[in-house]
């Protein structure tokens, strides 16, 4: 356990990266419903992304038309988080140009992952960020300084709570009992199993074991760092853990399409497993969108990982920070420290920003609560919804980009083979049970409700 540190008190409400996620993550939200009830079309110009191409020239009259839209996004994220860095004291000499650095590098790595032969084999934006910012950060001499801009949890948390929005609690009700049954058994088995391998059978530290666990477990990246700040995880568990998810969510976006494509099996139960088993949404995406092409049927892949991960397993992301900032909190400092910390310590310790998640869903929940699922899907998710993904989508690559800027695969060597089987064991777990119930017990579940 590292040093236990004090409470920031009220003074995190301006020094943390969790409330300043909270505040531009909400901030997005509002700005967005300003403009879907005045008829503006100013977020959904301002969220501009490069579009899929495969001809050049295409993408050369994309940059022209929109080239002013580009800039604009550029200075209000720069300003934004040029002003709340300043604020937490990072220093402006060299966040600046690091996050120009980042935001060039991310408009490249768009159009790569937009780049149709690549995204149709599984090579979408995020994975590409990933292996680009691994190849860097393992191959060229990265200065040190640089990893101001690299502020892998402020953009992962804004992201997140960006996520919230695009998760309104109706899409719970609409995806069934059935389905969220199945995302829970897959969340808790898989957490449990990791857990306990590593820290019951190979002795890893508890705190490595849960954090190991809800990276596996939930949504990867977003997980290892929400429960890792939870229990007070070392910063090294959490970097191992991102570089894990990172690794098995690559081979599972070829793994599982391939083999279900040497089975033949429909497209809604392989979505579903893929949403089972997949560590990272944006690799689960990759892995449906690969699947439903090759058997022509890309929405009912879609549709079924959608159901199952991105609103059945992630949603248990606030659960389990929760749950792990109890046990963290009553139990294992207790054990260690012979006393039982303040009950306000659970406060405290909570990642703040799941908060935010949980408010930005119950916004969106309550301005869609008066429409069917139909009028969502007409009116919803493209007039107020496609703007939130779309800046969502720039929070989570300047995220991944920046995972793979400051990951060296030598600090998993380091660490030593345990970390690595405890989670390819529960790794095995998962992709079976996924499987099992996926294909074999509610195949025929996944195929009727895909087919709505």
């Amino acid at each position: 356990m590292e040093e236990a540190k004090k409470p920031m008190g009220w003074k995190e409400l301006y020094l943390k990266e969790d409330w300043w996620a909270i505040y531009l993550g909400l901030g997005i939200v509002a700005a967005t419903l300003l403009c879907f009830y005045t008829g503006s079309s100013l977020l959904k110009s301002l969220s501009v992304l490069p579009p899929s191409w495969s001809d050049y020239s295409k993408l050369v009259d994309h940059f022209s038309t929109n080239a002013g839209w580009y800039a604009l996004q550029f200075l209000i994220w720069l300003t934004v988080f040029t002003i709340s860095t300043k604020i937490m004291g990072f220093k402006q000499s060299e966040y600046i140009p690091s996050f120009i650095f980042l935001y060039v590098l991310s408009i490249l790595i768009f159009i790569i992952g937009e780049y149709k032969p690549l995204s149709a084999n599984g090579f979408e934006a995020p994975l590409v960020a990933l292996l680009v910012g691994l190849f860097i950060s393992n191959t060229l001499p990265v200065p040190k300084w640089m990893d101001a801009g690299f502020r892998v949890e402020y953009y992962i948390k804004t992201g997140i709570v960006l996520l919230g929005a695009t998760l309104p609690f109706m899409l719970v009700i609409w995806a069934g009992p059935t389905a969220f049954m199945q995302a829970t058994i897959i969340s808790v088995v898989t957490c449990l199993t990791i857990y306990f391998v590593a820290h019951k059978l190979f002795g890893l530290d508890k705190r490595f074991g849960a954090v190991l666990g809800v990276g596996a477990a939930i949504c990867g990246v977003s997980a290892a760092i929400a429960v890792g700040g939870a229990v007070k995880a070392k910063k090294e568990h959490i970097s191992i853990t991102i570089t894990l998810v990172t690794i098995w969510a690559i081979i599972m976006i070829f793994f599982i399409p391939y083999f279900s494509r040497m089975l033949n099996l429909a497209p809604g139960p392989v979505g579903a497993w893929v949403g089972s088993s997949e560590f990272a949404d944006a690799a689960g995406f990759a892995a449906a969108v690969s699947y439903g092409k090759m058997v022509g049927n890309e929405e009912a892949a879609v549709r079924a990982f959608t159901l199952m991960k991105v609103i059945g397993r992630d949603i248990w992301l606030g659960i389990w920070s929760f749950i792990f900032a109890l046990i963290a909190c009553l139990k294992w400092e207790k054990e260690e420290c012979g006393t039982r910390p303040d009950a306000s310590e659970i406060w405290w310790r909570f990642p703040k920003f799941v908060l935010g998640f949980f408010i930005a869903s119950v916004i969106i929940t309550i301005i869609t609560s008066g429409y069917s699922q139909a009028d969502y899907d007409k009116i919803i998710k493209p007039e107020l919804i496609k703007p939130i993904k779309s800046l969502r989508s720039w929070a989570f690559i300047f995220c991944f980009l920046s995972i793979g800027l400051t990951t060296r695969f030598k600090e998993l060597a380091a660490a030593g083979k345990k970390p690595f089987w405890a989670f390819t064991i529960g790794v095995l777990v998962n992709v079976t049970l996924g499987f099992i119930l996926s294909v074999l017990i509610m195949g025929r579940f996944w195929i009727e409700k895909t087919a709505q």
